[in-house]
Parts: structure tokens; C-alpha cells; sequence
């Protein structure tokens, strides 16, 4: 039984934790509670040696763990993904231990957290803040199940302190885009990167939904006939390290791809002879381009402005004597007109494309018609010279002033993730099953329902059958737009029918 014990000017009580051990009744901070009577002290002991009989009791000491020392050890703890592990540590650091870290846990309220969440509100995304309050329950869940704590502060009440008919974590709608966004788009990333590699993967990734760390790594193994097999993906931590990976939630998966889009793999594969990467020893479908930000003008640039090829260029610039008068006078106007710099030092392909490069320098522009900010230039429209259609971007010295037009916007705010939204969109425009969708964007149903429903072959022949009648309209139209384009691999798509 607990006892009453006389401090002189108030009464604490004591009560019996295990063989030789005692402890004294104190608050949720640890701080002894000084009784007024001895009656009250002795109460509050036999209460506190009731709860360790009912196996209840929590020390009130252990709540004096600050939340930075509890979080150092919670993170060592985990064993989990590069990219999960990441994540956490950057909410830690980042969000939480500012706030947080000096803070005993016990002294951590539900006004606190919510306090610190509104502030976050005003500053960063509301799906942000909820991610970071997210990770802030999942340690504190832990500290309660350690009996550090007597509740999780983070844990949200419903519908407390909101006004009615508002929801916080409404945020914009996603931009998505119809079968022609992703065509125009690709043709554009074409162009602004100079290559072909970027028109192939974009309508890879627009017409199956594949993730971005799926696509990058693609390897060459798992191309099949009529098929794509998802089994690593490639993420990038912040160090710059591209870690192999298993895919996301472990969807691993086989898509289907139509006719076209799998001969226009293929050819791409064909064209490129893709090489083992020196980072992973592995053969990937696409490499990436060696350099963010604008570039100057190509050889591939001035071929197609000039409408001949690479190797006419190429004499031009060394043995124009080779070459035919109206060729040549043709070809240097191209060459004046994009502001090619025969020895501008141009980057060689990497092993890998870069997600924040790819997505600003490449996709963005080609999405919205407009270069990013970067100091100290402000945000601009892409400079294109008119011909041929759709527009070769002017790149170098007074780019602006030797163009001749902009791209108007195809799907302004249009991420690459935002192609995988569009592809589930595009999904349900064409009637497809539930636990086919499922299936292609490798999400998982565990409903009954979905347990008992089972993809068939003839679902895959319908989808593909889909895909293929709208990439055909898709096609048609851009052929009405204009019959031919500066990419060559669009430009065979556009001849052959």
C-alpha cells in the first residue's frame, strides 16, 4: 500500500514500484505534487500502486524525454526503403526538430501541434504539412506505445476547431491532359532537347501511367514483346545517388502496350544501342541529357530547320565545296538563323535523366511554353523560329530577337506525374474494368470485390484496342496541324498512313 510522507510545510505520496524501489506521485511533467493533507497524499499512492497492479502505470520521468533524443533513436530504429528512410529524415530536420526537439514529450499538447501545423499552413503546401504531421504522429505513436506519453498529441479530432463546409487540405485541381497534350507535348520535349529519346518516353509514360522512377529505370531486359515489365525503378535521394529500387508498394507489373507504341520502343532501342551504365551495370532504355538549363543550337537543330541531314551540315561546315550552291545557302541561313556555334561545348548524354532537370528544363517548357526563373533572368515563353511547324526553339546569344513567335501553353501546371493522372483519366474514358486500371497503374484494391475479379485476356485486347483508336485521332490531328514534323521519329509516324 502507498503511505503519506511529511516534507515539513506539505505532505507526498510514495508508493512501492517494484523490490526496493519507490516512487513519488507527481504531474504529467514529472514535477512532485505537494498535498495539502496526509489523506490526500496517501490516496493518490494507492491510486498510482493500483495502476501498476492493473499493469496501467507509466513513469513519469520517461516524459521528460525530449522529442530530439527520441527521435534520433526512433529514425536509428527503422529499417526501411533509401527513399523512405529519406523522406523521414528530411521532415525531422527539416520541420519537426525546429519545433519540437528541445521539448520534453510530455509537454508536447494537441494546442501545440496544432499551432505549429497552422503556421506551416501559411508558408508551404497543405499536402506538405500534412505529410510532416503525419510523420510527427507516427513517433509520437511509437513514444505512447513505449509509455512515454499517456496520449498522441498529433492525433487529428474531426471536425474540431474547423469551420463547417471548409476542408484544409483542399488544394488545386491536378492538370491533366487529353491523347493529343501528350503527343504535342512530347514532339516539344523533342525539340528542346535535340534528340528523339524524350518524344519516345513521354508518350511511353502517357499512354501506360509508368511512374517517373519506373521509366528512368526501365532496363532493356524487361522490354517484351507487345509488353513493358516493371520490376526496379531508380530513386533519387538527395544526395544525387540513384538507388535501384523495387518499385512502389511492390507493384510489380506487366502493361501492355499497342502496336505502335511497341514498335516505336523498339526502334528507339534500335537506334540507340543502349550500353550498361557505369552506376549500376545495368542497361537502360533511355539516358539522360548532360546538362540542365538552355543549351545552343545543334547540328540536329540546324538539319532540321534546313530540312537535310546531319551529314549536309557537317560539310557545309567543313567541305562546303562538296556541297550544292542552293544547299549551302540554305543551310547557313539556318545556321544564322538559330545562332549555332560550330565550337560551343555541347553535353555529352549521362547515364540517367535528373527529375528536378527533366521536369524543368525539358517538360515544363515543352508544357507551358515558358523557360523557368533563374537568376538573373525572369521567367520567359520559349523563342521559336516559325518553320517547320511546329517551331524550332532559338537558343544562344538574342534568342528572342531572332525568333519569330512562342509556344502558346498545351496544358499549363501538367507535371510529368501529372501523365500518370491523365493516363487513369484516359482509362476511364474508355469504359476500362476496375481491376484492369488497377492492374496497369499498379495500385492496390483490397476490397472483397476486387478479390474475385481477375484480368482476362480479352479485357487486355479491349483496352489495347482503346489506346490505339484514341493515339489514331490523337495522330490525325496533329497530321491536320501540319503533315510533317522536325522530329524524326513523329515525322515517320505522320508519312506512314
Amino acid at each position: 500500500m502507498g503511505y503519506a510522507e511529511n516534507r515539513g510545510s506539505y505532505w507526498r505520496g510514495r508508493y512501492k514500484i517494484g523490490a526496493g524501489r519507490y516512487g513519488t506521485v507527481c504531474n504529467a511533467h514529472g514535477e512532485t505534487i505537494r498535498f495539502r493533507t496526509k489523506r490526500e497524499a496517501k490516496q493518490a499512492a494507492d491510486a498510482e500502486e493500483a495502476k501498476i497492479r492493473a499493469g496501467s502505470w507509466r513513469d513519469p520521468a520517461a516524459g521528460q524525454v525530449t522529442f530530439g533524443a527520441y527521435a534520433s533513436r526512433w529514425y536509428a530504429a527503422q529499417d526501411l526503403a533509401a527513399s523512405t528512410m529519406q523522406n523521414y529524415r528530411r521532415h525531422l530536420e527539416e520541420h519537426l526538430l525546429p519545433e519540437f526537439g528541445d521539448r520534453p514529450l510530455v509537454s508536447i499538447l494537441s494546442a501545440d501541434v496544432e499551432a505549429w501545423e497552422k503556421r506551416e499552413r501559411k508558408v508551404y503546401a497543405a499536402a506538405s504539412v500534412k505529410t510532416w504531421r503525419s510523420t510527427l504522429h507516427l513517433v509520437l505513436a511509437d513514444a505512447l506505445e513505449e509509455g512515454l506519453i499517456g496520449a498522441n498529441p498529433a492525433t487529428k479530432r474531426r471536425g474540431r476547431g474547423k469551420r463547417a463546409g471548409r476542408s484544409r487540405n483542399r488544394g488545386p485541381e491536378k492538370t491533366v491532359t487529353t491523347a493529343l497534350g501528350v503527343l504535342l507535348i512530347a514532339e516539344r520535349a523533342a525539340l528542346l532537347s535535340g534528340r528523339d529519346d524524350e518524344f519516345v518516353a513521354l508518350l511511353l509514360k502517357g499512354f501506360t501511367g509508368i511512374r517517373w522512377g519506373e521509366l528512368v529505370g526501365l532496363e532493356t531486359e524487361f522490354i517484351r514483346p507487345g509488353a513493358v515489365r516493371v520490376e526496379w525503378q531508380l530513386y533519387e535521394l538527395d544526395t544525387g545517388e540513384l538507388v535501384r529500387c523495387p518499385p512502389k508498394d511492390d507493384s510489380y507489373r506487366t502493361i501492355d502496350l499497342p502496336g505502335w507504341l511497341a514498335d516505336l520502343v523498339a526502334q528507339h532501342l534500335a537506334r540507340t544501342r543502349p550500353k550498361p551504365c557505369a552506376c549500376h551495370g545495368k542497361t537502360y532504355v533511355f539516358q539522360g541529357r548532360g546538362s540542365s538549363g538552355q543549351l545552343g543550337a545543334t547540328l540536329v537543330d540546324v538539319a532540321r530547320r534546313a530540312e537535310v541531314s546531319t551529314g549536309t551540315v557537317s560539310n557545309v561546315l567543313n567541305r562546303p565545296a562538296v556541297v550544292a550552291e542552293r544547299t549551302r545557302v540554305r543551310v547557313e541561313a539556318a545556321i544564322a538563323d538559330l545562332g549555332f556555334a560550330r565550337h560551343r561545348l555541347r553535353a555529352e548524354p549521362v547515364p540517367h535523366w535528373r527529375r528536378t532537370g527533366f521536369a524543368t528544363w525539358l517538360f515544363g517548357p515543352a508544357a507551358s511554353g515558358w523557360y523557368p526563373k533563374k537568376a538573373p533572368q525572369e521567367a520567359r515563353p520559349v523563342p521559336v523560329l516559325a518553320e517547320p511547324w511546329p517551331g524550332v526553339p532559338a537558343r544562344g546569344r538574342n534568342a528572342s530577337g531572332r525568333a519569330d513567335a512562342c509556344w502558346l501553353p498545351i496544358a499549363a501546371g501538367l507535371t510529368p506525374h501529372g501523365l500518370r493522372h491523365s493516363h487513369r483519366t484516359h482509362l476511364e474514358e474508355l469504359r476500362t474494368e476496375r481491376v484492369l486500371m488497377d492492374d496497369r497503374m499498379g495500385h492496390t484494391d483490397g476490397s472483397i470485390g476486387a478479390r474475385y475479379a481477375h484480368v482476362t485476356p480479352t479485357m487486355r485486347r479491349r483496352l489495347l484496342a482503346g489506346l490505339d483508336r484514341m493515339w489514331r485521332e490523337a495522330l490525325t490531328t496533329r497530321r491536320e496541324m501540319s503533315p510533317r514534323s522536325p522530329v524524326a521519329a513523329l515525322d515517320a509516324l505522320l508519312r506512314s498512313e
